[in-house]
């Protein structure tokens, strides 16, 4: 058994993250050409990171928020070394909708090259994704309990995997698939390459990468708990009658696309009822919908047909939207991690974002842990004719988080939080029926100076590539060095 303390090797960054492009990194030219028609030049932290260690074959643990660009980040060094090796890939993912994504962003960067991808996952029609093994594809992606049908049904099997990724693996444990993770597990080659990506760093996590992964390296672009960069942050206190009222007023305080997360399903259904039945053109997702209409509401909020998505936390992770202006918390989450999640849908590719929760008066307990995870303090206020709130509800708050200034606090005690600095409003309300303040004003705590900051989203933007495989001389492993096949992703080739 290996132990991730004893593998963990520092990652030191010879160059700020702007300065390094992909060429940079060791990949093939014919890939360069991809990522060029692409219009993607500049890789983000957890790609700048990865991929020469992963070209090398080397196991990783990866720690990073979704949005930063990890579908790449893993996805170019399968392009490349199943051009240098025979074998296949396998994706396990824990949502259908991250399955979907993660395929349809693998097509588009090998899809030149005659990469064939087979996408398993419920709720789909069994004979398609029968269809799709038949060509024997290069890259499996799967969600736990189909991929398991699909072994037990004889459909798969899993001896000619070379590399196997396990994406936002935390979410897959926290969903109850760590007995299904674990019979994956067995029936794969002892002998391939093993990359894990999660958002956070929990004990289940570290001992699945203990008993699997040989001496992977650790990569963090992020501490654990870090929110999105240039999301304005805010806390409303709430009465639990009041929630929807409230909502409908920030609603109309805001143009854009607005992405509502509700903690049940009976929740969701309820909220978006209200909306249409007010006029808002409103759509919902959660997993009592059929897989069909569950992409029917991402498309339409997508393309703005429904300005308004309200979700459970399924569409936490894996949901790829961007320009989504506004989230808001109708409920808090049930686990603090999921808070970094939800409003990391905004403020993407550099955008700047907000996220609005509601709180009700005797949740002192979740908005502090929140504010111990992000290790910030967020700007907590009150609708203005609500009534007023007493200071207990919330009261002062000891020190341990940092200001929206990014100072320390030293603990407060009593008194209300003054207006203008930023931070919430207890014990007094404030003028005007809904306070706002201006985008880029909530602090954000600063990564290590050696790892760089800023998140990147690459997985929407695609364009065309130009056809044809073979490796460059850029910095690989020792078997680099070998030519592939130019026809490798030929069906002929591989369909003998």
């Amino acid at each position: 058994m290996n132990t991730i303390t004893s593998s963990k090797q520092a990652i030191s960054l010879s160059k700020k993250t702007a300065e390094i492009t992909f060429s940079d990194l060791g990949i093939s030219k014919s890939i360069l050409e991809i990522l060029k028609n692409l219009k993607l030049e500049t890789p983000t932290p957890i790609q700048h990171q990865a991929i020469p260690i992963a070209l090398k074959g080397q196991d990783i643990i990866g720690i990073a928020q979704t949005g930063t660009g990890k579908t790449f980040a893993f996805g170019i060094p399968i392009l490349q070394r199943l051009g240098l090796e025979k074998g296949q890939a396998l994706v396990v993912v824990p949502t259908r909708e991250l399955a979907i994504q993660v395929g349809d962003s693998l097509k588009k960067l090998g899809m030149s090259l005659g990469l064939r991808i087979a996408t398993l996952i419920g709720g789909e029609a069994i004979d398609r994704q029968l269809f799709m093994l038949r060509k024997k594809p290069h890259i499996i992606v799967a969600t736990p309990g189909r991929l398991l049908d699909h072994l037990k049904r004889h459909t798969v099997k899993l001896d000619q995997i070379k590399i196997l990724v396990l994406d936002e693996a935390d979410m897959m444990l926290d969903l109850g698939f760590a007995p299904q993770v674990e019979e994956i597990l067995k029936q794969t080659p002892k002998e391939k390459q093993t990359m894990l990506f999660s958002a956070t760093m929990p004990a289940t996590i570290a001992k699945l990468a203990a008993n699997h992964l040989k001496l992977p390296i650790s990569i963090e672009v992020a501490p654990q708990g870090t929110t999105a960069e240039r999301v304005e942050q805010e806390v409303f206190v709430v009465k639990p009658a009041d929630r929807f009222s409230h909502l409908e007023k920030i609603i109309k305080e805001h143009e854009g696309s607005i992405l509502v997360f509700v903690r049940t399903k009976h929740g969701v259904k309820e909220v978006t009822q209200k909306l249409f039945n007010l006029g808002h053109k409103a759509t919902e997702i959660h997993s009592n919908l059929s897989l069909s209409r569950r992409r029917a509401a991402l498309d339409a909020f997508k393309s703005m047909h429904s300005r308004i998505l309200v979700a459970t936390d399924v569409a936490a992770r894996g949901l790829d939207v961007n320009g989504i202006e506004l989230v808001v918390n109708y409920n808090l989450p049930d686990a603090s991690s999921d808070y970094v999640h939800r409003i990391g849908r905004t403020g993407r590719a550099g955008k700047i974002g907000k996220a609005i929760s509601f709180a009700t008066p005797n949740q002192l307990k979740d908005v502090r842990d929140i504010e111990r995870l992000i290790n910030k303090t967020l700007a907590i206020k009150e609708f203005a004719h609500f009534d007023q709130v007493s200071s207990r509800s919330f009261g002062p708050r000891s020190g341990g988080g940092r200001s929206n200034s990014g100072r320390p606090n030293s603990g407060r005690s009593g008194g209300a939080r003054q207006s203008n600095s930023g931070r919430s409003i207890l014990g007094q309300r404030p003028s005007g029926s809904y306070q706002s303040s201006q985008p880029g004003q909530s602090g954000q705590s600063t990564n290590q100076s050696s790892r760089p900051s800023g998140v990147s989203s690459t997985n929407s933007r695609f364009g065309s590539a130009k056809p044809g495989f073979k490796t460059g001389s850029g910095r690989t492993s020792g078997s680099a060095s070998r030519r592939p096949n130019p026809h490798f992703f030929s069906r002929k080739n591989n369909e003998k």
